[in-house]
């Protein structure tokens, strides 16, 4: 079986440019879709992304602002800076990038946001890029037994909310299995759409997946490599090789759910500007 490559850098190419008409009546109406990014701390792969988010917003028109808070911020002081984005005309959307340091509550962070600038937790881009990545390719979870592999607050719950509403690109079955399930092959093996987000490098194996399935493999590991200059190099949560075999369809990574994550940004950004001309 010839599984289809789900090539997540096309349809992220594709959505922006669908972008491009909305953000013209945007900007011809006087408004300029703008996002802040608020980075507390040096972890650089939270540097990096706000970098990319902040190059991408660039470079479909958007305003772009990223405002940096040592590791040391107080909670009151990041709150702070929050209210004031929040009163921002300018800003569309707010993205308080986590992980976050210790001496501050998540929690708090995300609930200072305005809903109407929440652009990154109302709707959380990796599940959405999911959902987009599986109808854009061809894959409607619609009546289909979709298993989530792994149950984080920013990809496993939410996706499962997602899918399971009675709405397009959604009405699936959903189960939802993690580290502690006993014999997971038995879920995943039912599975027609098969997420892998456990955060364990190539954790499903081609005999833990069903022939012809659809999987989605959201992993971001780092394993070591010699070959590389940098010493390793960046694998999924799923046995690509053998699986991509079997199934009918498999996003790869590194190319698939990742350059969605950013194209999802820019898309409920433009959503909140859009949404700004409403009040």
């Amino acid at each position: 079986m010839a599984a289809q490559i789900i090539d997540g850098k096309a349809v992220a190419d594709r959505i922006r440019e669908e972008l491009r008409a909305r953000l013209a009546r945007l900007v011809s109406s006087g408004v300029r879709p703008g996002l802040a990014a608020v980075l507390v701390g040096d972890n650089p792969g939270s540097q990096l992304y706000v970098k990319m988010k902040g190059e991408a917003s660039e470079e479909m028109g958007l305003a772009h602002w990223t405002i940096r808070m040592p590791a040391d911020t107080p909670q009151p002081a990041l709150l702070a800076e929050v209210a004031r984005l929040n009163a921002d005309p300018q800003v569309h959307g707010i993205l308080v990038q986590q992980p976050l340091p210790p001496q501050i509550s998540t929690e708090a962070a995300v609930l200072a946001v305005d809903p109407r600038k929440d652009v990154d937790c109302f709707h959380p881009e990796t599940p959405a890029g999911v959902v987009e990545l599986l109808v854009r390719s061809g894959n409607d979870p619609a009546g289909k037994d979709v298993v989530i592999a792994g149950r984080s607050n920013i990809v496993g719950k939410p996706l499962a909310a997602l899918l399971m509403q009675k709405a397009p690109k959604a009405n699936a079955t959903v189960t939802v299995a993690h580290s502690a399930t006993k014999d997971l092959a038995a879920h995943t093996r039912r599975a027609d759409i098969l997420v892998a987000a456990m955060g364990a490098p190539r954790m499903i194996t081609a005999d833990m997946v069903k022939d012809g399935a659809v999987v989605i493999d959201v992993g971001i590991n780092r394993i070591p490599d010699a070959t590389k200059k940098s010493g390793y190099r960046t694998v999924g949560d799923v046995d690509f090789a053998a699986v991509k075999e079997k199934v009918r369809a498999i996003s790869p990574v590194p190319g698939g759910v990742g350059p969605m994550t950013i194209a999802m940004l820019l898309s409920n950004t433009v959503h909140a500007a859009e949404l700004s001309l409403q009040t």
